[in-house]
């Protein structure tokens, strides 16, 4: 685990962790039904790390926006695998539809994977303020 930068609770990463982070692997996020039992589905996502967010681009209608939409500060996962590296970051999960935020995640998404996203009605963004960060070979 990291230590946490001034101001933001976001953890200092290590250099090749945050290296890591940039490449565009996709990740599994992990939220929670309201029965309590995990939903895991594999995601792109961006790393914001002045921010201390990661974000990921969905519809409102999905289970994992639905999921933190009906659990106001509930924690939300990603992991980023490859091979023998991974990475999780960990923290509290909300779901937005401001078109500033929607739009940055957008802007990010575009550069990490080399074009935009999908833009179905409805699109949201996932942004979890991480406060945990946990990593293997990274």
């Amino acid at each position: 685990m990291s230590l946490s930068k001034e101001g933001t609770g976001a953890p200092a990463l290590a250099p090749s962790v945050e290296e890591f982070l940039t490449e565009p692997h996709i990740a599994t996020l992990t939220t929670f039904r309201p029965d309590g039992s995990p939903h895991v589905v594999a995601v792109r996502f961006t790393w914001d790390p002045a921010a201390g967010l990661a974000r990921v681009m969905t519809v409102v209608s999905s289970r994992k926006a639905r999921n933190l939409l009906a659990a106001p500060g509930s924690r939300a996962a990603l992991c980023q695998v490859a091979g023998f590296k991974w990475v999780t970051l960990e923290g509290t999960g909300t779901v937005s539809d401001d078109p500033r935020r929607v739009a940055e995640g957008v802007r990010r998404y575009a550069k990490r994977y080399y074009s935009p996203p999908p833009n179905p009605p409805g699109r949201v963004v996932v942004e979890i303020a991480v406060d945990r960060v946990m990593s293997l070979n990274a």
